[in-house]
């Protein structure tokens, strides 16, 4: 069996928390690991796990890297999407990829987002509806519903356990909430949630049925993509001329070869700050509390900070999310309109639904200590090793302090090393390049002054990463 993970989403609605650029799965919400590191991690235990594949974001690909990196899993897959096109042909470039190995590989989906508490009972559901799989059917994992919940999709199934799967009748939307209620009072829906097992052949096969565009499209940017480092680049053009649908809507309300597992394991999607707190550990007046909160009077509420002391007197059933540049109070029954927040935010085109002030790159991070009109200063950590691209800027001016460290600096056509408590000045329009030769991380303070300070004003001429000319 071979796991694909899809990891191509935003996030958008655990914001502040979660940014574009680093979005839900990269961040460790219940424990030291990463929603990405434990969906991995969800895996041991099944039998014959092969290398995973992973479907991401570009922007995503060194993220992806790292955490693997970090898990010490080898060999897996990077199939980067140049533009997003939903989970059918996201899990169609996988399922192709997959049947390279073998025509009826076994593909077990599941997004990178989740949560799962009860790992030996999900281990138990899908190694029972192995045998559906195995036999041609395209299972879908039904979560036993704990509430009339309004924010998920429902499956009803028919007829008896066969092969630790039910018969799908229909899939349904999400409903208003007496018509969840009654969902849940007949015992024969389940939420949808999103994973599924079967052979790769058996999904291209009837995906080329009911939309063979997206097959075709597929197996185009496949067979165009380019291997660049780790990653499988998908070919662009070909990718965007695929018709963008879930595998709900463009396979499995269409087959006839749907069957359901029943899955009751403590998952949640993590979808919203109220999800979060459902699923978290409750204090005594069911608050979750995480970093340097103090409280008083406050009840069944959520408080996050990362940075500062955040205090809350004499409130109940809120949201309280505090980050280095952005805190959101909310009511935990509105926090689904969160989206409205960030849709405020992408439309004012404001840096802050995209990155967090701490901004990780492939050779360490930058963090923005301050900004003015024509200013900006940032504190940059260079990796042992690692070098940032040969560039140059239109707009602006660089000076570099060294704190600790050694840095290997290129200004034009000379090259020279800058010590600790050293500096150097990189004017406009100079071509320059900063590398840490170095065994420690390279630590220095950047002043940026200039009439444009935006990282947009970058025109790379080599990039040891991959990344765009600018």
């Amino acid at each position: 069996m071979i796991p694909v993970i899809l990891s191509g989403g935003s996030g958008t609605r655990l914001w502040p928390l979660s940014r574009i650029q680093k979005p839900k799965q990269f961040l460790p919400l219940f424990n030291e690991h990463t929603l990405f590191e434990n969906t991995l991690h969800r895996l041991e235990g099944l039998d014959d796990v092969k290398s995973p594949i992973i479907v991401c974001n570009e922007d995503h690909r060194f993220l992806v890297a790292e955490q693997l990196n970090k898990l010490n899993i080898e060999n897996a897959s990077i199939i980067l999407e140049p533009i997003a096109r939903n989970t059918a042909p996201a899990i169609a470039v996988a399922a192709l990829q997959a049947m390279k190995i073998n025509k009826d590989e076994i593909i077990l989906v599941l997004p990178a987002d989740h949560q799962i508490n009860n790992l030996p009972e999900f281990h138990r559901v899908t190694e029972e509806a192995m045998q559906a799989a195995k036999q041609g059917s395209l299972v879908t994992f039904g979560i036993q519903p704990s509430s009339p919940h309004t924010g998920y999709g429902y499956i009803k199934t028919m007829g008896a356990f066969h092969n630790g799967t039910y018969q799908v009748e229909e899939f349904v939307e999400k409903p208003e909430k007496s018509q969840a209620e009654k969902y849940i009072s007949s015992g024969d829906y389940t939420w949808n949630s999103g994973m599924f097992l079967f052979k790769a052949s058996v999904y291209i096969e009837e995906l080329n049925k009911t939309n063979p565009e997206i097959v075709k499209a597929s197996q185009e940017a496949l067979d165009k993509a380019l291997t660049d480092l780790d990653f499988i680049r998908l070919n662009q053009e070909a990718f965007e001329a695929s018709p963008s649908d879930s595998i709900d809507y463009a396979v499995m309300e269409k087959t006839s070869k749907a069957r359901l597992a029943k899955l009751d394991a403590g998952w949640s999607d993590v979808g919203s700050w109220s999800s979060l707190w459902e699923v978290c550990n409750q204090d005594d007046k069911g608050n979750v509390l995480k970093g340097d909160v103090i409280l008083s009077s406050v009840t069944d509420s959520f408080v996050h900070s990362e940075n500062k002391l955040v205090t809350v007197v004499g409130l109940e059933n809120v949201i309280v999310v505090e980050t280095d540049d952005a805190v959101l109070v909310a009511n935990k029954n509105a926090a689904q309109n969160v989206k409205h927040i960030t849709n405020e935010l992408i439309k004012n085109q404001r840096d802050e639904i995209n990155n967090h002030r701490k901004v990780f790159r492939p050779w360490g991070y930058y963090d923005s200590l301050d900004i003015g009109e024509r200013f900006q200063v940032k504190r940059i950590v260079v990796n042992a090793g690692e070098k940032l691209s040969v560039q140059m800027h239109h707009h602006r001016a660089e000076h570099w302090i060294v704190v600790s460290g050694t840095a290997n600096v290129t200004k034009g056509a000379e090259t020279f090393i800058v010590s600790e408590n050293q500096s150097t000045y990189i004017p406009i329009g100079e071509i320059h390049a900063l590398e840490n030769p170095g065994a420690i991380p390279l630590e220095m303070i950047e002043v940026q002054s200039g009439s444009y300070l935006g990282e947009d004003d970058i025109v790379r001429f080599d990039d040891r990463y991959g990344r765009s000319k600018r």
